[in-house]
């Protein structure tokens, strides 16, 4: 069933309407097709969401009607923020996605030595659009009950200061070895703290930057003997946060 996200402006729980405006209008009108009666899923981009059957369709805007409304635990028990080394290509829009379906909060593109990508101002803010219309997509197709933040591309310095304000970051590190203690982390996390975890880009951290990520409070980690390609560290470690994440629900 299509989902959508509404704020609590558009939301009539009283009356049980929901009035959606903007982009939506034209994506359920023209490219769903969607007809009167229909049903979907519309979230509050909080905790509620809301199972609706469409009442009017006009060009400007759709009305709908609330049949319930639940508090389903969709959402992990801890946020998480990826610090994602900005990548060659079009693999960031690939890495946005899989890191919303895998329950990532907020998604931080950063600049590092090692970043073959450079964006300036104007370009940055573009390609952020973009990447922000991606995290909104999969967090419908999967059943987020948030959209996830795409933050504007930062410097590696702005990124570690950022990331203090979370209660544990991680940063693999392929000459972090032993699994032992990348377990005996995992097993210390809690319900309700903040994670934040640093990948690098194509060619790995500078051992500079890693130093500089430690001495700020990163905890490095392993995620096995092989060197993994930029994206596939980033959704392994959130697939391995997931997993665990899952137990505390």
């Amino acid at each position: 069933m299509q989902r959508f996200f509404a704020g609590s402006d558009a939301i009539d729980e009283k009356n049980g309407l929901i009035r959606l405006t903007g982009p939506d209008v034209n994506h359920i009108r023209n490219v769903l097709r969607m007809k009167k009666g229909e049903d979907l899923w519309i979230s509050d981009g909080d905790k509620k969401e809301y199972h609706c059957t469409i009442g009017n369709l006009g060009e400007e805007e759709v009305m709908l009607h609330i049949l319930y409304a639940q508090e389903p635990d969709y959402e992990l028990p801890c946020r998480i923020v990826l610090f994602q080394g900005l990548p060659k290509g079009e693999k960031m829009e690939l890495i946005i996605q899989k890191a919303v379906e895998l329950g990532a909060a907020a998604i931080v593109p950063v600049k590092t030595k090692r970043s073959v990508v450079q964006l300036d101002d104007r370009r940055a803010e573009k390609k952020t659009v973009r990447w922000q219309q991606i995290a909104e997509a999969a967090a419908k197709q999967c059943r987020r009950m948030k959209v996830p933040t795409v933050q504007n591309p930062a410097g590696f310095a702005a990124a570690l200061k950022e990331a203090e304000r979370l209660d544990r970051v991680l940063i693999p590190y392929e000459l972090e070895t032993g699994s032992k203690g990348t377990r005996e982390v995992l097993r210390d996390i809690k319900a309700g703290e903040s994670i934040g975890i640093f990948i690098g880009p194509e060619g790995g951290f500078e051992p500079s930057e890693v130093e500089s990520a430690i001495q700020a409070g990163a905890v490095p980690v392993t995620l096995g003997h092989r060197i993994l390609r930029t994206e596939t560290a980033s959704l392994t470690l959130l697939s391995v946060l997931m997993f665990k994440l899952e137990e505390l629900i």
